[in-house]
């Protein structure tokens, strides 16, 4: 239980670290657009973030699904 309540802070605390991050770098942007535009350069184009791929999960198996499963192909070949 207590590591069920551990994995769920941990990946709201690495969504709200991702939220800032992109947050902050939207700012960053402004204000060098900001100051560009100051200086009397045009303001610089910024490609968009590549936004990573979501995996699917692996399912972990206990060593009691292991073991089955090596007697099943021990048994097969």
């Amino acid at each position: 239980m207590l590591e069920l309540v551990k994995r769920f802070f941990k990946t709201r605390y690495v969504a709200l670290l991702e939220e800032e991050t992109a947050r902050l770098r939207g700012e960053n942007r402004a204000l060098l657009n900001s100051l560009l535009g100051t200086a009397g350069f045009p303001p610089v184009e910024f490609a968009e973030p590549v936004k990573p791929v979501e995996l699917p999960r692996l399912r972990k198996r206990s060593w009691q699904q292991v073991q089955r499963k090596n007697e099943l192909e021990a048994m097969k070949g």
